[in-house]
């Protein structure tokens, strides 16, 4: 490529990248107000959101990114496939690997009797949270692709929100 054709590249790069930026669809400015108490979390994976809801008002969503292998439902321990159902946010860690993480309930009943099924486990550990300890550098460009082993990640301002915001016991369903 001459010299002239790679910089026209770069600045249609650049400018593509500076549009997309701005637009808010890879940095969304909203927050939750830190008295709203999130009673209802539902995350539509084919859109990469997660939408948390107050007595049936949703407040906020959130751009996340999901397990490696993000299609179709999880299966067992070790498939990289972000769950698919209800559950409920079952704990709280303020010192995750991954900064701060709510726990979900995964797996149920149906989830357990599908991975014996398969002659497998159904795993564990399935979590909403920030990015690793040591890579926060990533901030909200961690949303490009899809990098946990099931679990659902946010940035880690978002997460300190949600933290703060989410009780133990809020239901969360899981959609396609």
């Amino acid at each position: 490529m001459n010299p002239k054709r790679m910089t026209r590249y770069g600045l249609t790069v650049l400018m593509i990248f500076t549009i997309f930026i701005s637009s808010g669809s890879l940095f969304p400015a909203s927050s939750t107000k830190k008295k709203s108490k999130i009673d209802r979390i539902v995350v539509i994976k084919h859109r990469r959101q997660l939408i948390v809801y107050s007595k049936g008002i949703p407040l906020k969503t959130y751009r996340i990114a999901l397990g490696k292998q993000p299609l179709g439902k999880k299966r067992f321990e070790g498939d990289m496939k972000t769950p698919e159902g209800t559950y409920y946010i079952d704990s709280k860690n303020p010192n995750s690997q991954y900064h701060k993480n709510l726990g979900i309930s995964y797996p149920n009943r149906e989830d357990q009797a599908n991975a014996r099924n398969h002659g497998r486990s159904a795993g564990g550990q399935i979590k909403i949270h920030g990015l690793k300890n040591g890579r926060e550098f990533w901030g909200r460009l961690h949303r490009l692709f899809d990098w946990t082993r099931g679990c659902i990640a946010v940035t880690n301002e978002e997460i300190d929100e949600l933290y703060q915001t989410v009780p133990i016991g809020t239901l969360i369903e899981i959609r396609k």
